[in-house]
């Protein structure tokens, strides 16, 4: 997702005033940049307010069809897998297509699936018990099978496709915005994204599913629908820059994800801030996969506008970081940034693990909310920063890789972790568990970070791009 910030005086200027690249042939340098700008901005919008209605219409709906731990875990881990099996792909192909392309035909793929999925729901969604009926011991309904089906059916398609789209529309904040500018850029960004998609879509969606739940999956459908429409109006291509000459010829798929790989492993604090991505998000899907029985039948929360509200407290925090983590990182220095967002992590998960009041829960989320802004600020423009432009799609691929691909191990894990000490823990303290085990997993990394991404090693990173002294 794409910012407007202030109009740069040089488009592409280098960090620290050193002297404008010229203009990309490929890229729309004689386009209006605030009306770019403000046109990538309102797709952004629409797809995050989607993003936020389904981030609780998809597990509400699957804690509506089976109380089954396992079952709901399988429904995250589709669309979690793709992040796994797709990313080096997806950076092969976000180096060699227009991106603005690839981002719009993701949008229009997700519309269809989306709007089928709306209108099969809407045929089969009387006589869907509540959650809170469910929870009681009512019957699964007959069509659960094959509502679950197709649920785990649209989030593994929907996350292929998401796959390619944020791969390729990550890349495109550095041929707008001046480097810079890209600190303050990446922080907007966040906290557009954030405040849409984790805290205007999801209590919407929790009044919405009151009413019928197809409702959330057809506005998402719309929004798709307007996002794709808004990127195709783009003027201009958007390109990669640099070997150009690679784009004419047949891809060789090996070569060139070997390429992108040997690139962020050559570089350390890249490379270990990757692996510490990996290790954070394992620790944090260990601890949320399950989140939406945890709300249920641990702190008690059966409507869906709770479970939204809930879900407000990780915005509220990540809101408040946008706008402030660019004077943190400036005045703690970034490697003590990114320590300290890594201890309240540890701090965060054990404790919501010990809370049984949602307000609390809500409270610490506040916290965790503000540190993951902060990490992800700091660490996005570091790579766009470092990263040399003709390589940023299939080097992010990498990263994401290691960063994301841990993901549908940590959904897998907790559902398996839930349902084997549920017998003999019970239901409260089996759901409470991977929050614990989230905590101690994020504790033991401390050491690691703190020898690899100090404030030394980052600075040091910065200049060598600035240089030309790549990886």
């Amino acid at each position: 997702m794409l910012v407007r910030p202030r109009a740069p005086r040089t488009r592409g200027s280098t960090h620290g005033g050193s002297r404008p690249r010229s203009p990309h042939p490929d890229s729309p340098d004689h386009a209006a940049p605030g009306g770019q700008l403000l046109e990538l901005f309102s797709a952004s919008a629409m797809t995050n307010l989607g993003d936020g209605l389904m981030s609780i219409a998809v597990v509400w709906l699957a804690s509506a069809l089976t109380r089954d731990p396992l079952w709901i875990t399988f429904v995250g881990l589709a669309s979690r897998l793709p992040w796994l099996l797709f990313s080096l792909p997806a950076g092969v192909i976000t180096d060699r297509f227009d991106r603005r392309l690839i981002v719009a035909t993701m949008d229009v793929a997700r519309f269809v699936v989306v709007a089928v999925f709306a209108v099969v729901l809407l045929q089969h969604q009387d006589g869907l018990p509540t959650p809170a009926e469910l929870a009681a011991g009512a019957p699964e309904p007959a069509q659960s099978t094959l509502l679950l089906a197709g649920l785990i059916l649209m989030a593994l398609v929907l996350g292929f496709a998401e796959v390619l789209r944020d791969n390729t529309a990550q890349t495109l904040l550095p041929s707008i915005v001046d480097k810079r500018l890209l600190e303050k850029a990446n922080g907007r960004m966040w906290g557009a994204e954030t405040a849409l998609n984790n805290f205007v879509g999801p209590p919407l969606a929790g009044f919405l599913v009151a009413i019928a739940i197809a409702i959330p999956f057809g506005a998402n459908a719309v929004f798709l629908a307007m996002s794709a429409v808004l990127i195709f109006s783009l003027k201009g291509t958007f390109r990669p820059r640099g070997a150009a000459a690679e784009r004419s010829k047949r891809i060789n798929w090996r070569a060139e994800i070997g390429e992108g790989f040997g690139w962020l492993w050559r570089h350390p604090v890249l490379r270990a801030l990757a692996l510490l991505l990996g290790a954070s998000n394992l620790a944090g899907a260990i601890a949320t996969a399950l989140f939406v029985l945890f709300a249920q039948d641990v702190l008690g929360l059966f409507e869906g506008w709770q479970f939204g509200l809930l879900l407000t407290g990780i915005a509220t925090g990540a809101i408040a970081g946008s706008l402030v983590a660019e004077r943190i990182a400036a005045a703690l220095t970034e490697g003590r940034s990114l320590l300290s967002a890594m201890m309240t992590f540890g701090v965060g998960y054990t404790a919501i693990g010990l809370l049984s009041s949602g307000l609390a829960v809500w409270a610490v989320s506040v916290l965790i909310g503000f540190a993951i802004v902060l990490w992800n600020v700091i660490t996005v423009s570091l790579r766009q920063r470092i990263i040399p432009d003709h390589l940023l799609g299939r080097v992010n691929s990498v990263y994401r890789f290691f960063g994301w691909g841990t993901i549908s191990l940590g959904v897998l894990a907790s559902g398996m972790l839930v349902t084997w000490l549920e017998p003999g823990l019970g239901r409260e303290w089996a759901l409470r568990t991977p929050f614990l085990a989230a905590g101690a997993l994020s504790a033991l990394l401390l050491p690691y970070a703190w020898a690899r991404v100090n404030t030394s090693a980052i600075e040091a990173a910065k200049a060598a791009a600035e240089t030309g002294d790549h990886a």
